[in-house]
């Protein structure tokens, strides 16, 4: 069947509820309590280990399938505005975030701040030393190409196909 990236993420993530239930009820079955003296059978949850285990494990080749697919995708599909594959986007989008976020602290300092040392009366200053209006230009850039970069991946993700054999 062919999905894109978004909607192949999706049933990943639903894969993975679905695992997660079923562990989840498993953990609560495989093992109860009875009290003394009480009809062990009447309190005994509903709990097969055979056939969970099976589903789980069904779940499990699913996910790989799906997630196998995805990285084969990602690292061959390539967004033409910025000739890399989405892998690279992968990385490229976390370089540009944390430079943004460098970036914007930067530009928020004060060319000459007061600082005082502790319980001394003695004052004195930081200055930066980098051209704060180079910074708020480098930031503008940086978080356009930041926006460009989201929105090429976002396209690709909604609208190329791949096949997902599951």
């Amino acid at each position: 069947m062919l999905y894109t990236s978004s909607e192949a993420a999706k049933l990943l993530k639903k894969l993975n509820e679905e695992k997660i239930a079923i562990e989840t009820l498993e953990n609560q079955s495989s093992v109860f309590k009875a009290a003394v003296g009480e009809d062990i059978e009447s309190v005994r949850p509903d709990y097969n280990y055979s056939e969970t285990q099976d589903k789980i494990l069904a779940l499990e080749v699913k996910i790989r399938k799906v997630k196998h697919a995805i990285n084969i995708f990602n690292v061959n599909q390539v967004i033409p505005e910025f000739d890399m594959t989405i892998d690279e986007m992968l990385v490229y989008i976390p370089q540009l975030t944390r430079k943004k976020a460098k970036l914007l602290s930067m530009q928020s300092r004060l060319p000459k701040k007061r600082e005082y040392s502790g319980s001394s009366n003695i004052i004195d200053y930081s200055y930066t030393n980098y051209d704060i209006q180079r910074v708020n230009e480098d930031y503008t850039k940086i978080s356009d190409e930041l926006s460009r970069a989201q929105t090429a991946l976002d396209v690709v993700n909604n609208q190329e196909k791949f096949e997902i054999n599951i």
